[in-house]
Order: structure tokens, then sequence, then C-alpha cells
């Protein structure tokens, strides 16, 4: 909160800068020893919910050199590195003696309410004061001297207590709502998860065997829809071998060269499930293609040009998704070169790479834009269904089956990547084309719905977080409580402040400065302060 954002301090208030109100004895060493110890850095904290939620037990031969910060309760931990992520906390009692990483700057509130700091750090004006800060392109930081050096208002240590507990009831009443949008997005998950499997499953909709049966007419059934797959994906294997040959000015003399294709085996069926009737099991290379991205130059990425289609451009809906931020673009010379690795409209996309087992973004498919012209990515595969029913297969990829398949991968180790050949093995259920097309109708149908009421709790979320903003601005304007007259103003607790760093700062000379007690705190840091 900058000088800028408030135009008058209520009249026990004073400015000051974070520096003058925290202690600057925050030991630093490596942890020493044969046992382990509880490591916190960055990524232990969640910068939603603003706590240390994952810290980490190492050996001490074992420790980074990073961790080196010595942590106690009520210290307020501040990420230098990308501030705009904001990613702060309050050490609670129980990571007492715990290291932290020299990633953050170490707050260790001196004559402070801990809370009021904590609670600072988190407004939007400390965010964009310090993003604006912010040195390095590749690991874009602060230092330290940026954040000691930012202006703060002060308000005498009771009313600092009163502000705290003030911003802490309401953002126990503003988590109640965001839990229960939580819960109704996992709601809205695990229903979209359902219509999904129903629909894999064949109890989505009427069965085209149904409806025959009760129209009185005939249908094409699976098995005789897959025969005609399997004879088109000869035919088009042919004419890419034969285009291939006659490109490089070798054309056959005769069809032994049809000889060398071969006919993908069915799948095994024995331990699955029974499909309705008119349905059959096949596995994905039975019905469709796959191919593999390249990789393309970073060095000659531009603004315009080409884009380049990588796995940050495809989201969790199915849609693939271009924004200032996730958009490459290469000269347009890369597509002439390379024809036959641009996608174009309405065409599925699968993403090969991961980081962990269990990680969902591993084989997301999409599906591009009705007016797409890409390249693609290394880390990327395009999928080409034979029979063109791209929609069916989009939401038979999404299913719950196929996460299974994806998820058994490599057991035993964490995955990273995935080939087109393991995806050439996926199982998956093939019904008549009729029914396919009605399938999709009806996925589309339930999840325009869930899709309204997920952005009704996405608007819900961004008002919440906006109301969190406007509770700290109030309470760091002197807003949110009333003042007290009788409480000790803020002009004397910085003189007290300032005189006992003096004091401390002398010393004998032939030690170091003794920490200074902190006062004004609760015995326990709660959640918020």
């Amino acid at each position: 909160m900058n000088k800028s954002h408030i135009e008058e301090l209520p009249q026990a208030w004073a400015y000051t800068s974070i520096g003058e109100v925290r202690l600057s004895n925050v030991h630093q060493g490596r942890p020493t020893g044969g046992g382990s110890f509880v490591y916190v850095d960055i990524s232990s904290i969640d910068n939603k919910t603003k706590r240390i939620v994952d810290p980490r037990v190492l050996s001490v031969p074992e420790a980074p050199s990073r961790a080196r910060q010595h942590l106690e309760p009520y210290d307020v931990l501040v990420s230098m590195t990308r501030p705009n992520l904001n990613a702060v906390a309050l050490v609670p009692s129980s990571l007492k003696g715990s290291i932290g990483s020299t990633g953050f700057h170490v707050h260790r509130p001196h004559l402070v309410a801990p809370g009021w700091l904590f609670f600072l750090v988190q407004t939007n004006a400390f965010v964009e004061a310090m993003s604006l800060l912010v040195q390095g392109a590749l690991y874009p930081a602060v230092r330290p001297k940026d954040i000691d050096s930012y202006t703060i208002p002060l308000a005498p240590v009771a009313e600092q207590h009163r502000i705290v507990a003030e911003i802490e009831k309401q953002f126990t009443r503003l988590d109640t709502a965001v839990a229960a949008l939580n819960r109704a997005q996992a709601n809205l998950k695990r229903y979209r998860a359902s219509v999904l499997k129903a629909a894999y499953e064949g109890r989505l909709i009427p069965t085209e065997a149904e409806l025959a049966l009760r129209e009185g007419r005939e249908y094409e059934p699976a098995d005789r829809l897959l025969a005609r797959i399997l004879t088109e994906r000869r035919a088009k294997w042919e004419a890419d071998r034969l285009a291939k040959m006659q490109a490089a000015g070798k054309p056959p003399k005769d069809d032994k060269w049809k000889a060398k294709y071969e006919e993908p085996g069915a799948p095994d069926t024995s331990d699955l499930p029974d499909l309705p009737d008119g349905w059959v099991w096949a596995k994905w290379d039975q019905v469709g293609f796959s191919q593999n991205g390249r990789s393309f130059p970073s060095a000659e990425y531009q603004q315009q040009g080409v884009k380049l289609l990588r796995p940050g451009n495809l989201y969790a809906n199915g849609k693939v998704v271009w924004t200032t931020e996730n958009t490459r673009s290469l000269p347009d010379r890369w597509g002439n070169e390379y024809p036959s690795f641009l996608v174009g409209p309405r065409e599925l996309v699968m993403n090969l790479t991961a980081q962990s087992l269990k990680d969902e973004f591993l084989g997301r498919v999409c599906m591009t834009g009705s007016s797409e012209r890409c390249l693609l990515n290394q880390r990327l595969a395009r999928l080409t269904p034979l029979g063109g029913m791209s929609d069916y297969y989009l939401w038979i990829f999404k299913a719950e089956a196929f996460r299974r398949f994806v998820d058994g991968l490599n057991k035993g180790s964490l995955i990273q990547h995935m080939f087109t050949t393991q995806v050439a093995r996926f199982v998956l259920p093939l019904p008549p084309v009729a029914e396919q097309y009605r399938i999709i109708a009806e996925i589309e149908r339930r999840f325009s719905t869930t899709d309204e009421i997920e952005s009704m709790v996405q608007a819900t979320f961004k008002r919440a977080e906006r109301l969190r903003q406007a509770i700290l601005k109030h309470a760091f304007e002197g807003k949110l409580v009333p003042q007290d007259s009788d409480d000790e103003p803020a002009s004397a607790l910085l003189e007290r402040i300032r005189a006992e760093r003096e004091k401390a700062s002398v010393g004998d000379g032939t030690r170091k400065p003794r920490a200074l007690r902190r006062r004004g705190m609760a015995a326990e840091p709660s959640v918020r302060g």
C-alpha cells in the first residue's frame, strides 16, 4: 500500500516501511547434523490460500543450497520470485525450527502484529508495486531491499489487532463461500465424468438397435462399420505410400509394395465388459491414424506468422485456446516447408507430455477451431479418425477409461512422455454411425448446461477475490474498524521501535545484537495471521 493509494491516514496512524518494522537478524546457515529437517521452499506455499501446505522432510546431506533461513513462528514469508503470483505465508508454530529457502524474504515483525504484515503483503497495491520492480526475464524476481523499502501505513498496535481480527472474521466467511464453490466445481466435474462414462458404456441414450427394433427397420451395426473403416484405412495407407514414392521419383512397377501393409490386430476382449447390441470393441489404430509433431526453433518465435500449437494451448474443456501469453508464431516459410505438420480446422490433437504419472494434462485431447491453421509441436500428436466422426472420439478420449489407460502406462515410474504407438493400443467402444451422432448431441446438450453453471461459479470466484481485496483496502485505509482515542499512536510505536533498534545495534562490539522480543502477538499464529 503506497502513499499514493491513501489520500489521508487516520489521525493516530503513521507511514513507515516494511524494513523498519521487521527484525533483520533471521539466522542464516545450512542445516547441520546427521538427521533430517523440514524444508519450506516456494513450491510449499499455496498462493491461493496463503498457507504452507507441502513442506518437505529432507536428510541433512541432501539439503539444497538454498536451504539456509531458520524460521520461527509468526515469520511472514514473501517469495521474491514472480511476485505477481503472491506466494506468501505465515509460519505456524508447528514449523518452528524449519529451514526456509533463500528465495523468500523473511519478515520477522518487531513490535507489530504479524497479521498486519501478513495481510498487507496480500494487497493488490503491494503485488503491483513489486511486479513493477521485477528484474530478469528467465528468473523474474525482486530484491530484499525492494520489499524493505516499500512504504506502508502503520496503525496503533491495539488497532492492528482489531483490524486483523476483523479481517480474519470476514475472510472466514469468504472462505466458507469459496469452499461451497469448490464443492460445486467438484460436483460438476463428477457429473461430466458420469455423462462420459455412460456414453462410453452405451447407457447415455437409447441404442440404435433398440430404436430399429421399436421402429421396425434395419440399421448398420458397428461390425459392418468397422469393416468399412478398415477398408478405408488400407486405401489411405496405399494412397499415402504411392504419393511418397512418386514424389521421390520412384513410381512402383507392380503392386508388390502393397503387401507391406500391416493390418492392425483386433483387441483382446476377454476381459472387457459386454457392449450393447450393435456395438463392437476396436483399437485406436484400427479406426484412426496418429501423427507426431516435430521440433521447431524457438529462436525464430515472432509476433506474426504461422502459429505453433503447443501443450499450453490445449484446455481441459476440449478446446484449443490462443492467448497473448501462450501464443507463439514462426515465419510463414516453416508452414510452407512442412505442410504435413500443418493442423487445420476441427482436427483432434493430443498432448504427449506431462510431469508425473497422475498428471491429467498427459493425454489431454482437444479439437481445433473452425478456421485453424497452425504447426504441430513435437510434444503433441494429431489424431485422425477414419469415418469422419472426430466429435465422438473427442469425448471418448476424455472418458475415465482413457485416463485409466494413460495412468496404467509405465507403471512404477513417473511417466513424462507417452508415444503414439502406446495410444494405438487403446481399446474403445464403436457404436453405429447414427448412434454416434445422437451421443454427441446428448453430450453437448448436457455439457452446455454445466458450462453455464461453471461460468457462474467462475464469476462468483472472481467476485469473492474482489471482495477480499476490498476488505484489505478498507483495512489499510482505517475504514474497517473504529479508531480508539486511547490507543497509543503509531508515531509513538515507531519511536520505540527505532529506540530499541538503535540500542540493539550498539551492543558491546563483541557479539551479535540480541534478538528483540516481539510483543502484541497472539499465542498461536492463526490461519490468517
